[in-house]
């Protein structure tokens, strides 16, 4: 019995060591062949793409355009003729008597308080032949007006009440004479 395991234990063992032997071969025969193609493609010839890079910056010029005549700088004196104002100082708008003039001593209205751009015409109702336009103010809230009410800041008079707008007559200042002059603005109906 011991001679069966000693031939049994002889025959485990050549199986194991052919068996490492092919393994090993086997490994040594995959890393020269990988050996073999990475130097095979490493050559100094290259391929078409490494040739355009190396002659791509050949054929280029630069397109520079060249630089402006610089011309001498010449001072000149603002109003040298005194025709126009010191944009420095404030101008006092001169008290003419002119017919056109807001009401300064009447009481202000709610919607005077806000800007016009900031006021957003949303919707009209009609009640006992009266017609109101629904205008919403910057903090959300929402305000009836009828023709002859104020709106804005520039003395806005509604004059007109439609399906999809309000107009207002503005009086404002003018910036170069200081008279009061009207101007028609509008509040487009909003969606």
């Amino acid at each position: 019995m011991t001679n069966q395991v000693r031939k049994v234990d002889s025959s485990v063992s050549e199986y194991l060591t052919q068996r490492f032997t092919d393994s090993m071969i086997l490994r040594l025969l995959s890393v020269c062949l990988l050996g073999l193609v990475v130097t095979a493609c490493d050559g100094d010839q290259g391929d078409d793409l490494d040739k355009f890079i190396r002659d791509a910056g050949n054929d280029m010029q630069p397109r520079i355009k060249p630089l402006p005549e610089v011309r001498p700088y010449l001072a000149l004196q603002y109003n040298a003729d005194g025709t126009l104002s010191d944009p420095f100082r404030a101008r006092k708008a001169a008290n003419k008597s002119g017919v056109l003039q807001p009401n300064l001593n009447r009481p202000k209205e709610a919607m005077e308080a806000y800007p016009l751009e900031s006021i957003k015409y949303v919707g009209m109702i009609s009640k006992s032949k009266l017609t109101y336009a629904l205008l919403k103010t910057p903090d959300n809230g929402v305000q009836q007006v009828k023709i002859g009410n104020y709106v804005g800041q520039n003395f806005g008079m509604v004059t007109q009440i439609s399906d999809s707008e309000v107009v207002l007559k503005e009086i404002v200042q003018d910036d170069l004479s200081g008279d009061w002059v009207e101007r028609i603005s509008n509040l487009s109906l909003q969606e």
